[in-house]
């Protein structure tokens, strides 16, 4: 590269960092488009639309309360993955959409819940709600005229295959009429036998026409037929507090970490500093662009990955500081130092990226959430590791920037830890940490406590609702009104939320008995004189239904199948990728014994904390993985095998230990700044961190070495 172009890159690169800056602060034109401040807000941070309906059958099943829940959980998702929806009482279900303001308009457009049947012209009904998966509308043009068309694209169940197969085949020219709530919405004519799971209403003067028919039929196509009780504009639940602590620390996490990679990598650092600002930018931006909802657990996600996309950048820095102590030039060692490095920064990357795009097709809420900033952080590291940073540094060299005593600080020959001599110890010491988890767990179930500390996403409560007759702050209720509940009802996990646009407060605890209801009704009546006649009570299910925790569970199970299969498949060697999966799961463990242990809160940010985990523990293994193929290829035929894996994990040390620090420091500014919900997602978090590299380093190595030498001949 020429001085001309290394300035030009400079120059470049302060224009992009201001220009990133500009835009996430004050963002374009009146709208203010594409600023940070309107990033879509979660239910948590922003409040949103609260719905209450009621089942119109006396006594449905808990069956069909369950199977109507998920339903609808699915389809407010296209309004939010953040959205929520819970059962109250014995028949009635609230639906909880952030972002939103206005209930009319949700309401409209998510459509009244209905009976929805298929009717052939004499009458007979050949389909019903149950039978249909979903519906939606789509557009596209005409092959022959060109013209646009409008249709419906139904989804149906394998019995619903089976009826509609039957029925269209017997009614090939005659309608079919689509009756929503005792009226016809449409009647198209069948023109053929459908004998697939997939059909096609066409004849739609416009796409909203499409959609409307669309909804109509998703809603309708429910186990409950549902009325409204009420709607209303919730509150955010924790306010702007929760917001201006987790950028404070974001804030404090970066610097800190720029300083330490320029403190250790010198002029690579700072390059890896000023990418990591522009990666920053770049995330920010794409959560506007992309129209992401941002939760808590989702802005600390966002921070956490913010110290994970440093992993890119000390791999490829170590291997550089290498070179350059190997003799090579400044020049030649950078070169080779991001040649080096690709391999292990594209598969870690891509084992996580497998786990993200798994979580998103087969997760529900707050997983989906997390799988999109999960993949939007990964998809941006990795650009800016491997075009941005390159370009900067190329451009510091092209200034003449050249010395190696800038690059990288004298390197003394470490002599190999002998690793796999202590692996006997690190085996028994995992095995009972994990043992003691499992007994602690037990030991709370028998005294009928749980196994873990659920919070109320996971066993439901009470919602209790109270009118103050008095406007107070998100502050005002954190630090007056929350005292007294947790007092009166013995619940140290109360979540509250104001309802916009009058003095209630809706209070959130576990299930309350009579007598503890009494004393909550005295004691807010001695606080705050409230009347009983201004406090309503009802019983809630939890937010996080056991079909979303079915689907987190299949979705993680398939994700460490695909991702076993993808280092199969590069590493050549089964037992890479079985070492590798064996170690995730040691991850898993050991956080979830911590959790039994501390009693820290199980809620949906444990969700979030485990998917982290079990995306971001096994970036450090496969670098190990990684130098371990490399060696083996240029391996002296007299060194033992445990010398080379010894040798290989000594040599990937320092990156082990800088990239969990890194990470580590940004999730402690969490801790250390955050509110309280924050700090129960981070506290694990970090446990997890420590874990994750003390199984990469002592765990993983050793595990395929005793694979290695016990199964199979070596070759």
């Amino acid at each position: 590269m020429k001085k001309s172009r290394g300035i030009a890159g400079l120059i470049v690169t302060v224009l992009i960092i201001g220009l990133l800056v500009y835009t996430t602060a004050i963002g374009w034109g009146r709208s203010q488009s594409v600023a940070m401040e309107n990033i879509k807000l979660g239910l948590d941070l922003a409040g949103g639309v609260s719905i209450t309906y009621q089942a119109k059958e006396e006594n449905p099943s808990p069956e069909e309360m369950r199977d109507t829940i998920y339903k609808l959980q699915k389809r407010v998702e296209a309004y939010s993955t953040e959205a929520n929806v819970y059962q109250e009482g014995d028949n009635r279900i609230s639906i909880s959409i952030p972002g939103v303001s206005d209930a009319n308009e949700i309401l409209e457009e998510l459509g009244q819940p209905g009976s929805l049947e298929f009717q052939t012209a004499d009458g007979e009904t050949v389909l019903t709600g149950s039978d249909i998966k979903t519906a939606k509308a789509m557009s596209g043009q005409n092959q022959t005229t060109g013209a646009n068309e409008y249709t419906v694209e139904l989804q149906l169940n394998e019995q619903g295959k089976e009826k509609f197969t039957e029925a269209t085949e017997k009614n090939v020219g005659k309608e079919i009429s689509i009756i929503y709530d005792g009226e016809v919405i449409s009647s198209p004519t069948v023109n053929e036998a459908i004998t697939v799971d997939t059909a096609y209403i066409d004849g739609m003067a416009s796409y909203e026409e499409a959609e409307e028919l669309a909804s109509a039929i998703r809603i309708g196509g429910l186990s409950l037929e549902l009325e409204e009780l009420n709607s209303q504009v919730q509150g955010a639940q924790l306010g702007g507090e929760a917001i201006s602590t987790s950028l404070l620390a974001g804030a404090v996490g970066l610097a800190a970490v720029i300083l330490f990679m320029i403190a250790v990598y010198l002029l690579p650092g700072l390059a890896a500093g000023l990418a990591l600002l522009i990666y920053t930018g770049l995330v920010l931006v794409l959560l506007n662009a992309f129209d992401i909802t941002l939760s808590l657990p989702g802005i600390a996600g966002i921070i956490l990955s913010i110290g994970m996309a440093v992993d890119a950048n000390v791999i490829i820095f170590a291997r550089v500081r290498e070179e350059i102590a190997s003799g090579k030039s400044v020049q030649n060692a950078l070169k080779s130092g991001f040649h080096k490095a690709l391999s292990a920064i594209i598969d870690g990357n891509v084992t996580t990226l497998i786990a993200a795009a798994v979580l998103w097709f087969r997760g529900s809420g707050t997983v989906k959430g997390f799988a999109q900033t999960l993949a939007l952080g990964i998809v941006v590291s990795m650009f800016t590791a491997l075009v941005i940073t390159r370009m900067i540094i190329n451009s510091f060299y092209a200034v003449e920037i050249r010395n190696e005593k800038f690059y990288a600080k004298k390197m003394k020959e470490r002599k190999p830890v002998d690793f796999l001599g202590k692996r006997k110890i690190c085996f028994a010491v995992s095995l009972l940490v994990i043992l003691a988890g499992f007994a602690v767990m037990g030991y709370h179930h028998v005294k009928e406590n749980g196994m873990l500390a659920y919070s109320l996403e996971f066993r439901g409560g009470t919602s209790t609702t109270v009118d103050f007759q008095k406007d107070y702050s998100i502050s005002q209720i954190e630090s007056r009104i929350v005292p007294v509940v947790e007092k009166a009802s013995g619940d140290s996990e109360v979540q509250t939320q104001k309802v916009k646009g009058s003095t209630e407060i809706v209070i959130r605890t576990k299930a309350l008995d009579l007598d503890q209801r009494e004393a909550l009704n005295q004691a807010l009546a001695d606080e705050f004189q409230v009347s009983d006649s201004d406090i309503t009570y009802s019983s809630i299910s939890s937010t996080i239904s056991a079909e979303m925790r079915q689907d987190a569970v299949v979705a993680v199970i398939i994700s460490t199948v695909c991702m076993l299969l993808y280092i199969w498949f590069r590493f050549k060697d089964i037992r890479f990728a079985t070492s590798a999966v064996t170690a995730l799961i040691h991850d898993v463990l050991v956080v979830l014994a911590f959790y039994a242990v501390s009693r820290i809160t199980v809620g949906s940010t444990f969700i979030a904390c485990m998917l982290t985990i079990v995306g971001y523990s096994i970036n450090a293994t496969i670098v190990i993985f990684d130098r371990i193929r490399e060696e083996l290829k240029a391996r002296r035929k007299k060194e033992p095998l445990a010398e080379l894996v010894n040798r290989c994990i000594t040599m990937t040390l320092t990156r082990s230990i800088y990239t969990s620090l890194t990470t580590f420091i940004m999730v402690f500014a969490l801790f250390v700044f955050g509110v309280t919900s924050v700090r129960e997602f981070a506290l694990p978090l970090m446990v997890g961190i420590v874990c994750g590299a003390y199984s990469s380093v002592c765990i993983t190595g050793a595990l395929w070495y005793v694979m290695k030498t016990r199964t199979g001949k070596k070759k």
